[in-house]
């Protein structure tokens, strides 16, 4: 049924059948009529950075910037939801068209631009939600917000999802808010983590639960900066880290339509590049924070690799697009098979 779906949306420019989409999912969830989409995820609880997830297949932050879909979305089998990335102020984003498919390669580009309507809309879309399962909230900077001045913004978002929030995702990464990616950097990283972590230990004495804070960052990160964030990542004694984020590259896509698009690249061609920052992450994290791997999970087999280079758990976005919701029982039944073959080898 996903494929006939598939094939109309596709015929639409990518970002009104984005849109279109979400209203859909949201229709269906009212109707009823998810479970005519939705196989049955069979349940394999794992505890990662103190939560347990009912399984360890997620949604990656970008589907549902605003909250909008929470409901919906969590009726279709996820472990866990991330939405956002949100920012202190409404936002419209880059011009548009922002958002393109490249079918051939199983892929996206976009150059979005933190589009959303703002951290305040979202606390009350979440608000309004019944969803009762793992809710990741995804935090960013306003585009105008000098980079000298980003932990403001993300401080202030921070300390508006804290009480509605399962974990806090800080995204340094993505490619289409300029000059972003310098937060990646030694010295502008470090600022930012003790910042952030400052402010979760008064958090969560004042709310009086602690909410964990995870990291998202770049695959095209070389061997050296995987290593400097690790290390800062122990030393502020961070909860998770989410690799990876969409790249720049192109490798893969190239003399394909839309290739030449300025954007992030999201989908199949990014896989290898993220497995590679997450086995890097796993040598230096030592065990000691868990990761969350992102980046070309179209089948079960990807999502088992990721689990094997070192992550506790996987998100998609790209391969939802593509596959739809059989994705998400097909990656939880693939890392659970692979796990016990691990066990008794």
């Amino acid at each position: 049924m996903y494929s006939l779906i598939r094939s109309i949306f596709f015929r639409l420019d990518a970002e009104t059948a984005h849109g279109f989409g979400l209203w859909a999912t949201r229709t269906a969830h009212r109707l009823g009529l998810l479970g005519l989409l939705a196989p049955r995820v069979k349940a394999a609880p794992k505890t990662v950075m103190g939560l347990t997830f009912p399984n360890p297949v997620g949604l990656a932050a970008g589907l549902d910037k605003n909250g909008d879909c929470i409901d919906a979305l969590g009726a279709l089998g996820f472990g866990f939801i991330e939405i956002g990335t949100v920012t202190p102020r409404p936002q419209s984003g880059n011009p548009r068209p922002r958002l393109f498919r490249l079918p051939q390669a199983q892929a996206i580009i976009n150059r979005m631009g933190f589009n959303n309507r703002g951290v305040d809309f979202l606390v009350e879309n979440v608000k309004n939600s019944r969803y009762k399962g793992i809710l990741g909230i995804n935090i960013g900077k306003n585009f105008d917000t000098p980079i000298e001045k980003a932990a403001d913004d993300y401080l202030t978002c921070l300390r508006k999802v804290y009480p509605h929030a399962s974990y806090v995702a800080v995204n340094i990464s993505s490619p289409n808010t300029r000059n972003l990616r310098q937060l990646q950097q030694s010295d502008e990283l470090e600022n930012l983590l003790a910042a952030l972590k400052a402010e979760q230990g008064m958090l969560a004495k004042q709310h009086g639960r602690y909410v964990p804070l995870a990291l998202k960052i770049a695959p095209d990160l070389d061997t050296e900066q995987v290593i400097t964030i690790a290390d800062l990542l122990l030393k502020y004694q961070i909860d998770g880290v989410i690799a990876t984020n969409t790249t720049i590259g192109r490798e893969g896509v190239d003399g394909l339509p839309h290739a030449d698009e300025t954007g992030g690249l999201s989908g199949a061609p990014v896989r290898i590049k993220s497995t590679s920052v997450i086995k890097q992450l796993s040598i230096a994290l030592r065990g000691k924070i868990p990761i969350i791997g992102v980046g070309g999970i179209l089948n079960g087999l990807d999502a088992a690799e990721k689990i094997r280079a070192g992550a506790s758990l996987i998100q998609f976005y790209t391969g939802f697009i593509y596959r739809g919701p059989e994705l998400i029982a097909e990656c939880a039944s693939e890392i659970e098979s692979d796990c016990v073959s691990c066990k008794l080898l």
